[in-house]
């Protein structure tokens, strides 16, 4: 009891100072910051929870700390339509204008990164990335989020987003492509962009790089580097909200804002591979502490590890059919261990625990999928398991098959005396005291081999 109570605080401990850089933060006063001050916010990689929530806390972090502008640098694969969504609004209903820039060099704003990038007041890029390529991919069931208070409704989408023909089949995809194409329109008609090819890059998946994307307005210019993002910004006219900004940001200071504690927490755990691998150390965890009572160890960390995993599956395009399959294999196989069937449940166990990981993540989102060379190797580490206990299950079956005397003919005696030529001794057999007859002398000591057993004499000779 007393153990069992020292691992709980202890894990309450840990918890404890996990939170506690999280809660100096929320607590902490915002520094003042110098007059004319642009904040900037990086976007590296897939667009997911993390990045929806660490956009939306640095811009509000921002603002409280008057900054004047937020440039957001980013460079992404796409992500999620849910979390690109969600950016989007949030850059709508801030009160300062947003100027996306694409960089460095060779970054990219690729399927959802086009549509955050028509959203924004100011579009550029860095020489030698591109753009494009916003055909929907998961946009299937959501509906475009509501805007903010004080944001302006971006205009309705004309008669070219009309219905794709094709088979009434095919229904369900066509509305996504028209809710996805009508509303990168939306957003490049309130940013006075190139609706047109807006269009194309959901529907044909078309792509632009830097110096095309100015030419056929679709960007506002290109900037060599964040200076020269706000000097050729300056003097441009911007709406924001329902008002009209002139942009005078030539030699303001640029005050990075990173991630907080939580965001940086959920960018973790919602990583594919980091998630899937949380379930099995859960599921392990536990199935460890059922077979092992009173350990607690591996049942407090696998419970942790399966809560937060299940936390981060409901944040991710997960297939539903691909995690029963993973929970099925996991049940066939710990049949398998409990009542060995020489593979029967585990070759099953294993083929639906691999076919599950691979279905789990839809992997058609960018960035969204779990790696395959881990699933690869845990599957071939289940299949060792399955193979030990299969040889295990064989071994122990014809253990069992020779009794009585035909098994005792295949045990080594110890002698604890010597024994003369036809004479009898003790000697050990399995940790039992027997008496033994040998036709030869042997020393206190040797090993002797069963030849024959009469009653409760054993009949031995030198092994």
């Amino acid at each position: 009891m007393a153990r069992g109570l020292w691992w709980v605080g202890c894990v309450m401990l840990l918890a404890l100072m996990a939170a506690l850089p999280a809660a100096s933060s929320a607590v902490a006063p915002a520094q003042p910051a110098a007059p004319g001050m642009v904040a900037q916010v990086a976007l590296d990689g897939p667009i997911g929870p993390a990045a929806a929530e660490y956009f939306d806390d640095a811009t509000k972090r921002a603002v409280a700390d008057g900054a004047v502008a937020v440039v957001l640098r980013l460079d992404t694969p796409g992500g999620l339509s849910s979390a690109m969504r969600q950016i989007i609004s949030r850059m709508l209903a801030i009160p300062v204008p947003v100027l996306v820039y694409v960089a460095p060099g060779g970054a990219r704003a690729a399927s959802a990164g086009t549509y955050i990038l028509y959203a924004a007041q100011i579009a550029a890029m860095a020489p030698a990335t591109h753009l494009g390529a916003a055909t929907p991919v998961s946009l299937g069931g959501s509906t475009p989020m509501p805007l903010p208070r004080g944001a302006k409704a971006p205009p309705a989408a004309p008669s070219s987003a009309s219905p794709v023909s094709g088979d009434e089949g095919d229904a369900e995809s066509h509305k996504v492509l028209n809710d996805a194409i009508a509303y990168i329109r939306s957003l490049a008609q309130l940013r006075g962009r190139n609706a047109a090819w807006a269009e194309q890059a959901v529907r044909g998946a078309a792509t632009l790089t830097a110096s095309e994307a100015a030419q056929q307005h679709v960007i506002d210019f290109i900037a060599n580097d964040i200076s020269d993002l706000l000097i050729k910004a300056s003097g441009r006219k911007v709406e924001v909200g329902d008002h009209t900004v002139t942009l005078q940001l030539k030699g303001m200071t640029v005050r990075d804002y990173v991630p907080n504690a939580r965001a940086r927490f959920l960018a973790i755990i919602t990583t594919p591979t980091i998630a899937y691998l949380l379930l099995l150390v859960g599921v392990v965890g536990l199935f460890l502490e059922a077979t092992h009572p009173g350990v607690l160890l591996p049942g407090i960390a696998g419970g942790i590890c399966l809560l937060i995993g299940l936390y981060a599956l409901q944040l991710l395009p997960v297939n539903y059919a691909g995690l029963a399959l993973m929970a099925l294999g996991v049940g066939l196989l710990v049949a398998e261990v409990i009542n060995p069937t020489v593979g029967v449940l585990g070759i099953g166990g294993v083929i639906s625990f691999v076919l599950g990981s691979v279905m789990l993540m839809n992997t058609g989102v960018p960035g969204y999928a779990v790696n395959l060379g881990v699933i690869a190797g845990i599957a071939t580490c289940a299949a060792g398991v399955l193979l030990l206990i299969v040889w295990l299950a064989l071994r122990a079956r014809r253990a069992r098959q020779a009794t009585g005397d035909e098994a005792m003919l295949s045990e080594t005696a110890e002698l604890l005396e010597p024994v003369a030529a036809g004479g009898e001794a003790w000697a050990i057999v399995h940790g039992e005291r027997w008496r033994i007859r040998s036709e030869t002398a042997l020393p206190s000591g040797a090993r002797a081999r069963i030849v024959r057993r009469q009653g409760l004499l054993l009949w031995v000779a030198p092994d």
